[in-house]
């Protein structure tokens, strides 16, 4: 659909916009919220509908003041909004996303975060039937694409910490255990405390198809020395 004057300018087709902006933010933010992550359903309502009025009032904007002279005081820029809307919400996303011990969370919503406001200004500039599609691809992603992670094959991350007597040195019979379960050490850390009189392991390991901390806390336990094991 076409951008000219009258169209832009029309009462009705700038609430269509907000409305459809609206309409593709609740779309993606039920999906967000059903697996309770923290940007969920109100928040993509409003970047998707904040994105599409700030579109909407950078194309008023330049309709309203369009015909100043070049070598006049003013310039104008019609893509500077759209560009403050990205980097705005660069700052919304990494307040999302999480990162606990190995573990990152979040990614996946400051990523939704940041398209839906790419929908919201398509909307606003009154591509209706890219933001509409849009709006379809990323239900896909985030519904179609989800059934799939059961079906691939993919590591998983454990982070384990050993705790055992600072006369002891357990490295070589924690490395046999690990070789018995198959596991890859991808990153070894060890301190010993002589005000304590103790020695801590921190390991974080990987090939493991299952959750395998319990099996590995029983045989660790039974090694000489050790006086506490922790993983997550």
């Amino acid at each position: 659909m076409g951008l000219e004057g009258p169209m832009v300018n029309s009462q009705l087709m700038l609430i269509l916009k907000l409305l459809l902006a609206f309409v593709a933010g609740t779309l993606i933010g039920i999906e967000r919220e059903k697996h309770g992550r923290p940007a969920g359903l109100r928040t993509h309502i409003l970047v998707c509908t904040g994105a599409c009025l700030m579109m909407v009032v950078s194309e008023g904007v330049f309709f309203k003041f369009g015909g100043l002279s070049a070598e006049g005081v003013v310039r104008l820029d019609p893509g500077r909004i759209g560009a403050q809307i990205i980097t705005g919400i660069g700052f919304l996303g990494a307040g999302v996303i999480l990162k606990e011990g190995v573990t990152v969370r979040g990614l996946t919503t400051a990523a939704c975060l940041w398209y839906i406001a790419g929908v919201g200004m398509a909307f606003g500039m009154g591509m209706f039937l890219i933001a509409s599609v849009a709006t379809g691809l990323a239900l896909v992603a985030l519904i179609g694409m989800k059934k799939l992670e059961p079906v691939l094959t993919k590591d998983r991350f454990l982070s384990l910490c050993v705790v055992t007597a600072c006369d002891v040195d357990s490295l070589a019979p924690l490395q046999q255990i690990f070789a018995r379960h198959q596991l890859l050490v991808s990153n070894i850390e060890q301190d010993i405390n002589l005000q304590e009189k103790n020695r801590r392991y921190d390991f974080v390991l990987t090939r493991h198809q299952k959750r395998i901390g319990q099996e590995l806390i029983e045989e660790i336990l039974q090694l000489d020395g050790v006086l506490r094991v922790r993983y997550k």
